[in-house]
């Protein structure tokens, strides 16, 4: 299949494509006319991708986690133990990032009187409250 018929079962722009071929992630075969020629192994390889982008990893964790990939999945095989390493390390590291994220938003709601573990009135993530200088108090 050409790069168009891969970017539109994917859902993948063109322009990305070129981009995981240009950092290794990605090896289509050339025809003699300078075509790119994918196989259909090609769709399962770019979802991979594009899930491991989506957890925040750069290209070059990509170009080391796709080949310990088992299976149509992006389950890791044992035969990349530092790698599995690695990952739970950057894990942790998210985890900690996150607590420290909670507590600055607890110390921010205490400040503008909700209390702390309420319900978030918005329904997510983030506050819709007016826009008040903190010192305004």
């Amino acid at each position: 299949m050409r790069i168009g018929e891969l970017s539109r079962r994917t859902g993948v722009s063109r322009r990305s494509l070129r981009y995981y071929e240009e950092q290794g992630l990605l090896g289509p075969a050339r025809l003699p006319n300078g075509y790119r020629e994918y196989d259909e192994h090609s769709v399962t390889v770019v979802r991979r991708i594009q899930i491991l982008l989506s957890a925040g990893l750069g290209t070059s964790a990509v170009a080391e986690i796709l080949p310990c990939a088992v299976d149509d999945t992006v389950v890791l095989s044992g035969r990349c133990p530092e790698l599995i390493d690695g990952l739970a390390n950057e894990r942790r590291r998210i985890d900690t990032a996150i607590d420290d994220l909670i507590a600055a938003r607890d110390i921010l709601d205490s400040l503008v009187g909700r209390p702390l573990n309420a319900p978030n009135p918005a329904g997510r993530h983030g506050d819709s409250y007016p826009a008040e200088p903190v010192g305004a108090m």
